[in-house]
């Protein structure tokens, strides 16, 4: 048997015991201060990380990166609340692979736990996301999540979005500690969006001004308007985003909108159709002086669908291109693919100041045409003035001078000679003459030309059809087409379409006109009972004479879905 412990033996291990207890302690608090000093340090680096990307979608990418390592999350998700501000417009994840989120299926709009957050902008940690009044439960072949911590994001005291993180790694909870670091982390991904948004709202200006700067050089330079329309189409349509771009122009005292140009998605769908001022979204945006948006214009109820020109398209706004005080010169109209991101206000608000911007260098660039068209007018008439003035009775009086002096000549071949050189000077003087009226002669009539008279026709055959035949014209019709050859087009189309209202039983009719500078080609289509086999065919022939007069053709065609086709065509200028 041992001998029994002395007592100052038990008092020495005591002070031993309680050491050990001391130092262990220290040992942890030492190893907390390390682990919170790592943290921090994470911390900050997370916030320089964040804080370096301008362009806003690498920067939501680095944020939800740095919220996963830093509370240390195996799912992490940033939901950017769209301008509605109930349901999201973004979603950007980690940790589930794209094949993961191909089967899931479409991104979360906001429902269950993740609306909780939109409606309560306020920290929100769970042990357990079933267990939650708002749960709203997980899609097929979504990974199990338990644990939850979610963080709204301000930008300016409005609410950006929420970070949303699961499942902590090791099967432990979210504490106060993550709640609080990524509280801070979503402090700094405020300002980092905010940087982001303003990098490129600034960047985006400048596009706009270097667009406007653009079309205004190229106006004032002598570019042709339809080239500069088309400018308006393709850098309008290049910033936006969009998948489609149109400008039309009013028709003269038609009451009706021609889409002069058409770039990107089934543009050809667009290009020379004749629009009416209430059932489409350009002649809105027109006779309102307003913009006009729809979320869907392959589905929009204000916008008459014939001929089908939308398929595919989506989001769409129509802007018009001047003001109410100062004018509207045409609309633009920009068309994105369907699903796509609706024009928020302030792209609607930027995209009227461009195309004010182009309006009002288009007034200019008018007025300095009508400025050099005036000094050409004046020139004109002082030459005109200077011929009659002094070339013709300079004239006038050489061959009075040569009369008389034809009365002294015996010689009866050089009497001749004079009487034949006066008759020269009179007929000179009736050329000076026509000369002067063709120098002094102005334009026509507005709202003589071949577009115009087209669109009158087809007005005038609508109540007789019984509904309205879609019209398209591509070229330069009003100036290529001369106007004894422009006579015949409007006598043909309006034979045309009265043929279609009293023998086709048609429901729908379809005009196209196109000139290429070399010929002018009219096309009449309808959807009625084709041409009998035994039936009258004066109008016909009627039609096919004054081609053949032209050096032109008639072709009459029998599509396999029914109805009639004629192609009447005739050369514009000589071979």
């Amino acid at each position: 048997m041992g001998s029994p412990e002395q007592p100052w033996e038990a008092r020495v291990r005591l002070p031993q015991l309680r050491l050990d207890e001391l130092l262990e302690e220290l040992q942890a608090r030492l190893d907390a201060a390390r682990s919170t000093r790592d943290r921090v340090h994470s911390l900050l680096e997370a916030v320089l990380s964040v804080g370096r990307d301008l362009n806003l979608e690498q920067a939501l990418y680095s944020i939800v990166e740095a919220a996963a390592t830093l509370v240390d999350a195996e799912y992490a998700a940033l939901g950017v609340i769209g301008p509605d501000g109930k349901r999201l417009s973004a979603f950007h994840t980690i940790g589930v692979s794209q094949d993961q989120i191909d089967r899931i299926g479409p991104f979360p709009e906001g429902h269950g736990i993740l609306g909780e957050l939109i409606n309560h902008p306020e920290p929100l940690r769970l042990v357990k996301l079933s267990e939650h009044p708002s749960s709203y439960g997980f899609p097929p072949h979504h990974p199990p999540m338990n644990t939850f911590l979610g963080v709204p994001i301000r930008v300016r005291d409005q609410v950006f979005g929420n970070l949303y993180l699961t499942e902590k790694r090791g099967g432990l909870q979210f504490d106060e500690e993550d709640e609080s670091v990524l509280a801070t982390l979503a402090v700094a991904a405020g300002v980092a969006i905010d940087n982001a948004r303003l990098y490129e709202d600034s960047r985006l200006r400048e596009r706009w001004l270097q667009a406007n700067a653009e079309i205004t050089h190229s106006l004032m330079s002598g570019r042709a308007h339809t080239e500069v329309l088309g400018l308006i189409a393709e850098r309008a349509g290049e910033i936006t985003g969009a998948a489609l771009a149109a400008v039309a122009l009013p028709m003269e005292d038609t009451g009706s909108l021609a889409v002069e140009i058409a770039v990107g998605m089934d543009a050809e769908a667009h290009r020379g159709l004749v629009l009416s001022m209430d059932r489409s979204l350009m002649g809105l945006a027109f006779s309102g002086a307003t913009p006009v948006t729809s979320a869907d214009v392959a589905h929009d109820e204000r916008i008459s669908l014939e001929p089908p020109r939308f398929g595919g398209l989506g989001p769409t706004v129509a802007v018009p291109i001047g003001t109410a005080e100062a004018g509207v010169r045409g609309v633009v109209l920009l068309a994105r693919e369907a699903g796509g991101q609706a024009f928020s206000a302030t792209e609607t608000e930027t995209l009227q100041a461009f195309a004010a911007q182009a309006a009002i260098a288009m007034e200019l660039a008018d007025r300095r045409q009508d400025a050099e068209q005036v000094a050409v007018l004046k020139d004109r008439d002082r030459i005109a003035r200077d011929l009659h003035d002094l070339a013709i009775q300079r004239l006038f009086a050489t061959g009075m001078t040569l009369q008389s002096a034809g009365r002294f000549i015996e010689h009866e071949e050089a009497a001749e000679r004079v009487v034949r050189a006066v008759d020269d000077l009179d007929e000179t003087i009736k050329i000076i003459r026509t000369t002067i009226f063709g120098l002094r002669a102005r334009e026509g009539a507005a709202g003589t030309g071949l577009r115009a008279r087209v669109v009158r026709v087809v007005g005038e055959a609508a109540p007789v059809l019984g509904f309205a035949p879609s019209v398209r014209m591509e070229g330069l019709l009003d100036t290529d087409v001369p106007r004894d050859i422009a006579d015949h087009v409007v006598a043909v189309l309006s034979e045309a379409l009265t043929n279609i209202a009293r023998h086709a039983r048609a429901g729908r009719a379809d005009v196209v006109m196109v000139t290429d500078g070399r010929e002018v080609r009219l096309t009449v289509s309808d959807n009625g009972v084709g041409i009998p086999p035994g039936g009258r065919r004066s109008g016909l022939n009627n039609m096919a004479e004054r081609a053949r007069q032209l050096g032109g053709a008639l072709e009459l065609g029998s599509p396999s879905e029914g109805g009639t086709v004629l192609v009447w065509h005739v050369p514009v200028s000589p071979k």
